[in-house]
Order: C-alpha cells, then structure tokens, then sequence
C-alpha cells in the first residue's frame, strides 16, 4: 500500500498523514498523542492535526526552540513581579518580547496547557501545604508530564483594607464579623480561594456583600482606594504599594509553572537572575512581605 501524503493544502491531517509528513510509525504518533506533546483534536472520533500547530510544534523543538526570544507569562497576580517584568521589558528593548498578563492561577494554568503562553505564575493556599495543593493543580493537565514548578518566591497574604478599618481589627475574625464592602476576585484566582477558605477556617457563613469585582492584586486595591469597596482579598504588597492597610493571614508560596525545555532557556535564566538581584530584593522589602530563601529552586517536576 501507498503512503498516504500530506498535500500542502490541507488544514488537518489524518495519524497516517502526519505521520507520514513526520517521518514516524503511526504508533509513535498515537504516543504522542496520548502524552499531549503533539498538537491534536478529535472530531467524530478520529484524531486530527492542524497542519499550522504542528510546524509551529516542531519550529519550537528544534535547536532550544524558535521562540527562544519571546517569553509570554500570564497566571497569578503580583505587584513586584510586575515591576520586575516591566523594567527586564525595557531593558532588551527590541531583541527580545517579554509580556505578563495576570489572569489567576488556573486561567494561566490552562492557557500553559493550550501552548498559548510560556509561563504560568501559581498560588493556591498556605506556604506549608504549598508541596502538595501546587502539583495537584498541575496534574490536572494532561501536559502536567512535561512541565516543571519553579520557585519564586514566598509572599505574605491576607485582606487589603481601608487604613481606618485596619485600625479597628486586631485580627481577622474580627473583620469577618463586621459589615463591609468587599471586592471579589475572579473564579479560579488564587486570592478568591484565599478568601473563601478564610471565611470557611473562621466558620463565617453569613452572606457577604460584594459591591465589585477585580482581576488582578492592583485592580482590587485601586477600587478601595476609588471608595468602591473597603476590604479584598490579596497580598501585603498590593496594599503598600496604594497606601492602604493590610491584615496579615500567613505566608504563600508564589511559583511558575513551565514546559521542562523553558525551564533553561536565556530569557527565564535572566528572569531568575533578576528575581535574584539586590535591586529586587530592595523593592521587595519596600513592598513588604517577600521571602527569596528558596528563589530559583526545583519544587517538583524532577525526573
């Protein structure tokens, strides 16, 4: 039998047609597949490959990847990393693209999973269950195999405030207790389910009032100070930075999720290095909050 050869015209390919274009056996490609390295949808039960997907695919496995000039980060939001991301952009000037998106932890994690941006930044929960509640998200994703989770930080979390009503709590079941406007972030945003598992930890199930909503740490802090609402959810350095009020919850591990092949590229070693850096570490102790003890580090993904 004849091989079945893929014309430069068609937009899907068949597992015998891209097999073929690839020079591989048609069990390689089912592999593939089932490892989610090989971009592929099903239609009417068969798998098919967009033929566009699949040169950008190997465009970007060739040589440490054609993109190695471009890094596209989205996920979880914060204020420093901003900063950090905002002056390495001006820095290479026009030899290289970086851009960060803030989208919340699982929005990133499935923009990661779709290869439409490069990093995902996480946070989900307490630093000391941090080891667990991080790798559970990932392996939600079935490219979970060939990702890695690199530290960047710890982060002190807990509710943004009005100055006044920071005056007026101690603590925060104090301020649970109490009626006040609330900003609410996003489903699937880190600082969302810090809120709620607050709530649920202090046993407050009376309703509460949500006069707003916000994407992102700074959004949040932006509509207490514009009198929208009086508390949200969020990190001690998105309330320095607006000049609000902050009571503090504990600390949170702020991680990157990344194909294993990033994880050593130019662009995210320099990330690190300025993570690394004096100038961060004196912004981050103007922010407050920020632990760098483990920066850089390999929490999971080893093989």
């Amino acid at each position: 039998m004849s091989a079945v050869i893929a014309s430069h015209s068609d937009t899907y390919m068949s597992v015998k047609q891209v097999a073929s274009y690839l020079q591989l056996n048609e069990k390689k490609i089912y592999a593939l597949v089932s490892e989610g390295l090989i971009p592929a949808t099903k239609i009417t039960g068969k798998w098919m490959f967009p033929r566009e997907l699949v040169d950008r695919w190997m465009m970007d496995s060739s040589h440490g990847g054609l993109f190695t000039d471009r890094m596209v980060i989205a996920g979880s939001d914060d204020p420093l990393l901003q900063r950090v991301l905002t002056i390495f952009a001006r820095d290479i000037n026009t030899h290289a693209q970086v851009s960060y998106t803030p989208t919340g932890t699982r929005l990133g994690l499935e923009l990661l999973q779709a290869n439409r941006i490069d990093v995902s930044a996480i946070h989900w929960g307490p630093l000391k269950e941090s080891h667990l509640r991080h790798p559970a998200l990932l392996r939600q994703h079935s490219h979970h195999r060939d990702w890695v989770l690199i530290r960047a930080f710890s982060r002190e979390q807990g509710l943004i405030v009005r100055p006044e009503i920071a005056e007026k709590h101690d603590d925060i079941e104090s301020l649970l207790s109490a009626d006040y406007r609330w900003v609410e972030r996003q489903a699937g945003a880190g600082a969302q389910r810090l809120f709620l598992e607050i709530r649920k930890n202090f046993g407050i199930n009376k309703p509460f009032t949500a006069t707003t909503s916000a994407l992102s740490e700074r959004e949040a802090a932006t509509a207490i100070n514009l009198g929208l609402a009086d508390v949200a959810p969020g990190a001690r350095s998105a309330a320095t930075e607006s000049g609000l009020g902050f009571i503090s919850y504990g600390h949170e591990a702020f991680d990157l999720a990344l194909p294993r092949n990033m994880w050593f590229r130019r662009l995210f070693q320099d990330l690190l290095n300025r993570l690394q850096s004096g100038e961060t570490r004196q912004t981050a102790d103007l922010l407050g909050g920020y632990d760098f003890s483990q920066c850089g580090e390999l929490v999971w993904g080893e093989e």
